[in-house]
């Protein structure tokens, strides 16, 4: 587990100031490219198998921070 260290940027803090059309453009882009992952893992010919696993995380960042703007406004 890794520890919180300060002044280190994290994923989120890319992401948060970033207008809400541009992460909503991001997670319509990462699940596109997800389906054309996970289509390519059925087949058999996935390059990269853990960037599967980093989709679903950036997308799940995008659609939080989204969920917090809107909730604030």
């Amino acid at each position: 587990m890794s520890k919180f260290t300060p002044g280190k940027s994290s994923a989120a803090n890319v992401l948060r100031p970033l207008a809400n059309a541009e992460l909503e453009k991001r997670v319509r882009e990462n699940s596109d490219e997800l389906l054309q992952l996970r289509l390519r893992k059925a087949a058999g010919s996935v390059e990269n198998p853990a960037r599967i696993r980093k989709l679903r995380r950036e997308i799940a960042r995008c659609k939080t921070l989204l969920t917090q703007k809107t909730t604030k406004a």
